[in-house]
């Protein structure tokens, strides 16, 4: 059976080492820049007026002309105060809930690895494997959050606000433990805990400058193979056609790979189809988990309650259906 090293988890706790936590030095240097990014931001767009549809200078003029796809409202653009310090309480519930876990998360880890079918050799080609790993999976992960609505609950938590910059980024889930087991993969692979967090830590700090307004589009060979600003705004957008589009992390190729790419053609109208009128943080965190509970116990049958859990997003029963036909 092979041995899990000291220098990466404790034998005694299965706590992941220093190497792993969810907060290292990377992470709390990551704060100040945090703010000073933000503050820099919002002086930026406070210059900007609300841009309509037709402001876009890589809108084609087809599509700019196309009748089915009428010019969106004008949408709200900077930081609104309350919208704001909403994301940074996402962000200290979040930071609480990983750490509360991070000994679950080392102990599971540790048994999945004892059992691994692989072993890297070299540590460069450990952790570059490792690095492509998680971004695959965090396509399939995040395209998983949309589509079934359980985590979607999670998720959703990211999608609430209706303005896009970059404290938006750090509106993140309190629920980040229903998407453990698409991860698990790693550790039986022969990839090393501490591999792994580095992977998601650079994967998650990426995500963080993609949450803007203030750049345009990229070079053309930046946007063919890596998530940008223009990708993910349309990931965040509420138009029907950039509804669950833009799943990558760091790269855009598996969107492209597995046909949920949508370039950005038009204003990006954000939030979600229908948004919540809260700023308190406990109900954009929970209340769709508090939607599913109603539906559970209001809806007959138990396959109908069994869907309204594990479903897909947006499933209704066939009365329900016919009730708002």
């Amino acid at each position: 059976m092979p041995q899990w090293s000291p220098a990466e988890v404790s034998s005694q706790t299965g706590a992941m080492d220093k190497r792993a936590l969810p907060l290292d030095k990377v992470d709390l240097a990551s704060g100040p820049i945090f703010i000073a990014t933000m503050l820099w931001e919002a002086q930026v767009l406070k210059k900007r007026q609300p841009r309509d549809v037709g402001d876009l200078d890589h809108a084609t003029l087809d599509e700019l002309a196309d009748p089915s796809l009428p010019a969106d409202p004008l949408v709200p653009i900077g930081y609104q105060r309350d919208d704001t310090r909403t994301s940074l309480l996402m962000l200290a519930g979040n930071v609480a809930v990983s750490l509360a876990f991070a000994g679950v998360y080392g102990t599971l880890t540790k048994k999945l690895y004892d059992k691994r079918r692989f072993t890297f050799t070299n540590p460069k080609v450990s952790f570059a494997a490792t690095f492509i790993a998680w971004d695959f999976l965090y396509y399939w992960s995040h395209r998983l959050q949309h589509e079934r609505r359980l985590l979607w609950a999670n998720h959703v938590t990211h999608h609430s606000s209706r303005y896009y910059n970059l404290s938006t980024a750090l509106r993140q889930p309190w629920q980040g433990y229903l998407t453990f087991g698409i991860f698990a993969p790693m550790p039986l692979l022969g990839m090393p805990a501490h591999h792994i967090a580095k992977a998601g830590q650079l994967n998650l700090l990426y995500q963080y400058w993609i949450h803007t307004e203030t750049i345009n589009r990229l070079p053309a060979p930046i946007e063919a193979v890596f998530n940008t600003p223009s990708h993910h705004r349309v990931h965040h957008g509420a138009n029907p056609q950039y509804l669950d589009k833009n799943y990558g992390g760091i790269l855009i190729l598996w969107d492209k790979l597995f046909g949920t790419f949508e370039p950005e053609l038009r204003r990006v109208k954000y939030g979600l189809t229908t948004n919540i009128k809260t700023f308190n943080p406990v109900k954009v965190g929970y209340h769709e988990t508090v939607d599913i509970v109603k539906d559970v116990i209001r809806r007959r049958g138990l396959k109908n309650k069994v869907k309204s859990v594990l479903g897909r997003t947006g499933w209704r029963p066939a009365d329900e259906l016919d009730t708002a036909a």
